[in-house]
């Protein structure tokens, strides 16, 4: 496994393990060059000198990376440094809908066919590309913590040909299609039977067909009668019931032809529950039950087809019947099947590498040609050059040594490039454009602050910080003082408010100790929620605790909107949600106990989500954020957090999917801790945390980092059996000072 720390890709730093399985590690990163965490699939040590591993492994990102649709786990890169090989992909933070399922029981019928829906989205958008995922089932669907429903593990998906395709590869055996458990082919049907079967247990809260054996369950796909889920869920209506049993059929004639068919059944399914508009072809008049061959028995007991799905490490450990299903073919029965299949170029590759073409001769062959092939273009680039004059083999020893030049030029311009910004504590703005001119910087005044130690006039602190390195030309922002704070009854309202939005002006009225009272005016010139005019007017001096009259506009009105469901969401966000819908935004913070959202996010809303109300019409957010209700709080040993001091207020942890209940060590690390593996300080060690009682979350005291320090990453390591702590996870945390 990597270590916390180490750069992938000259972009990539490993943050965390998420998940460990048979061929491939999990990781959660931080990506450098776009400044966002992302999730990396690192290929085992082991399995890299594999080249039919490697080519498996590349074939999810293939498969994945041209789908660009909300319901699909987004792959951002593959590559490949000093022997590791891996996948980055979108970081989704959440739960897999195995785990969500195994938590509830059951799902509610609504919920089922919203999640339903959401996945056909994402398999319509994959079959639309002519990709099959093959492996459907609810550990590789992921609702994340905003309620969306993204597909993932493409890695045993493959692209279509003329709509059917040979294979030897089979997901998971409890929700395998009997076209898969019998190895013929795989199609877009495919998966949508693999769909029934995951509605069937979100519905049910149990699979239809289990055993002992992955055998015994093979075959019941094959044999076995699906019992009806409305004999474990008498109240399930009978529309969905019959969109399960159709997406389930044995033959794939009579599934669903394409998922556009089944979402328009489950949208109409919830608005006719009780329905029979799903048309369920009948069998014909002289259909019987099919019964398996002896000899097709005895291959599917030999492992005549097996599963190599590649990618069964993410979320298939929890199940290892799911994993493996049979053993390897004989050669044999996998030379038969390579002369069937021989038109299939992918089959040819597989045969390949099992043995049907003597592999190192094949390899040889094509480096030879390939050298040959190299030098016969470099006479011919050499010929037509040196027929033009533009090389001489004179001049070789020139060009070598004027290419050394240039890339010693290229290594010290770039150093030339990068200045220090100098401290401008104490000085005036003109002898801080003197300095910032000296070292090709910029400057830009960020506005006015007091300071009990800077005298008024003189700068207080810039951006970046003194001593920070930066580009030439790079844009210094400094602040300066206004002298020692003085206690002054009154303020002045500021300027530039009006056509500002109603929460951005109550925010800066109530930060200065005024009081609000909202007034709403129909406007045919002024947008939805933009302030109209403020009574005292703008640069007026008054008393603290004055009521100001805010004139908000309403629009033209009479028109009628639907309100938007912004809860879980960043309150900027959702006040840009309801703003775009023609909707006046009030905030309202507390420091709300709700587990669910994290702080900065809306817990509640009023009106509630999907009402129709007319445009205009305020709606009140509630934002969640840390130490809303006491500007102290305590650490975790129970220590008071003083005024003065920098503090994370209270921050809640998120249980990492890893945590195995052991003894916890909980280390900050911020700026000039040295090393992250071993820096910073211990603030907990020595006992377990208790996150299930509490929704998944665990609420630590709050933590006093360094003076001044607005950042840090507080590291959570479980105690192994050996003594020593292990890295499971890390929490970014944001310093303010207490007052």
């Amino acid at each position: 496994m990597l270590n916390m720390g180490v750069i992938v890709g000259e972009r990539y730093e490993i943050v965390g393990c998420v998940g460990s399985g048979g061929m491939a590690d999990v990781y959660k990163a931080k990506d450098h060059k776009l400044n966002r965490f992302v999730a990396m699939k690192v290929l085992k040590p082991e399995f890299s000198a594999d080249t039919n591993f490697i080519r498996k492994f590349q074939r999810e990102a293939q498969a994945a990376a041209g789908l660009a649709h909300p319901n699909v786990v987004n792959v951002f890169d593959v590559g490949e440094d000093q022997g590791i090989n891996y996948i980055v992909m979108e970081l989704i933070e959440g739960i897999t809908l195995k785990e969500y399922i195994s938590k509830k029981g059951r799902l509610t019928v609504k919920e089922a066919t919203s999640i339903a829906i959401q996945v056909s989205m994402g398999l319509e958008a994959a079959h639309n590309r002519n990709i099959v995922h093959r492996d459907i089932k609810p550990q590789n669907i992921i609702i994340s913590t905003d309620g969306k429903v993204k597909v993932t593990d493409f890695g045993i998906a493959r692209v279509a040909s003329s709509n059917t395709i040979s294979t030897n590869a089979m997901g998971s055996v409890h929700y395998s299609s009997p076209e898969q458990v019998r190895g013929g082919y795989s199609d877009f049907k495919s998966d949508i039977y693999s769909l029934g079967i995951t509605m069937y247990e979100m519905v049910t809260g149990r699979v239809p067909f289990d055993g002992d054996t992955t055998v015994a369950i093979a075959i019941k796909h094959l044999q076995d009668e699906m019992v009806p889920p409305s004999q474990y869920v008498p109240e399930l209506p009978h529309s969905l019931e019959e969109i399960i049993l159709k997406c389930t059929q044995k033959s794939p004639d009579r599934r669903y032809s394409t998922l556009a068919e089944l979402i328009n059944d489950l949208k109409h399914s919830l608005i006719d529950p009780n329905g029979s508009f799903v048309n369920l072809s009948p069998l014909s008049n002289h259909a019987q039950t099919i019964m398996i061959t002896p000899e097709e028995m005895k291959q599917i007991q030999n492992g005549g087809y097996n599963t190599s799905s590649f990618y069964e490490e993410d979320d298939d450990d929890e199940d290892d019947d799911d994993e493996e299903i049979y053993e390897k073919p004989s050669k044999k029965k996998r030379r038969r099947r390579d002369e069937e299949d021989e038109d299939d170029e992918e089959d040819e590759e597989d045969d390949d590498e099992r043995g049907g073409v003597n592999t190192k001769l094949e390899k040889a062959m094509t480096i030879g040609g390939l050298i040959i092939g190299g030098i016969i273009i470099c006479i011919l680039i050499y010929m037509v050059a040196s027929a033009a004059g533009l090389v001489s083999l004179g001049s070789k020893k020139d060009n070598d040594a004027d290419t050394q030049k240039e890339q010693a030029q290229d290594a010290t311009d770039e150093t030339v490039n990068k200045v220090t910004v100098p401290d401008l504590t104490g000085k005036t703005e003109e002898e801080a454009g003197t300095e910032l001119n000296a070292q090709n910087l910029g400057k830009k005044k960020g506005g006015e602050e007091a300071s009990d130690t800077v005298a008024e006039g003189l700068i207080t602190r810039t951006e970046p910080a003194a001593g920070t390195q930066v580009d030439k030309n790079t844009q210094v922002v400094y602040y300066v003082s206004t002298g020692k704070a003085e206690e002054d009854t009154n303020v002045t309202i500021p300027s530039g408010l009006v056509g500002e939005s109603l929460s951005s002006v109550q925010s800066t009225l109530q930060d200065l100790g005024l009081k609000i009272n909202v007034e709403k005016q129909q406007s045919s010139s002024v947008e939805v929620g933009k302030v109209i005019s403020l009574n005292p007017g703008e640069g007026t001096s008054v008393a603290k605790d004055t009521e100001v009259v805010i004139t908000v506009s309403t629009g033209e009105g009479d028109k009628m909107v639907a309100v938007p469901n912004v809860r879980g969401i960043e309150a900027s966000e959702a006040e840009a949600t309801l703003i775009a819908q023609g909707l006046i935004v009030e905030v309202e913070k507390s420091d709300s106990e709700d587990a669910n959202v994290a702080y900065g996010e809306v817990y509640a809303q009023t009106p509630k989500a999907g009402n129709r109300v007319e445009e205009g019409t305020t709606i009140t957010i509630k934002v969640r954020t840390e130490g809303a209700s006491s500007s102290t709080g305590t650490t975790t040993d129970g220590t008071k957090v003083e005024a003065g001091q920098w503090a994370a207020i209270e921050p809640k942890l998120k249980k990492p999917d890893n945590y195995q209940g052991g003894n916890v060590q909980l280390r900050l690390v911020q700026d000039g801790d040295g090393d992250q593996e071993e820096g910073g300080t211990v603030i907990m060690e020595g006992s377990p945390i208790d996150f299930d009682s509490n929704g998944g979350y665990y609420s630590v005291g709050s933590i006093v980092g360094k003076d001044g320090v607005e950042s840090g990453t507080l590291y959570l390591a479980e105690q192994q059996e050996d003594g020593s702590y292990q890295t499971l996870w890390s929490y970014e945390l944001k310093f303010s000072e207490v007052e």
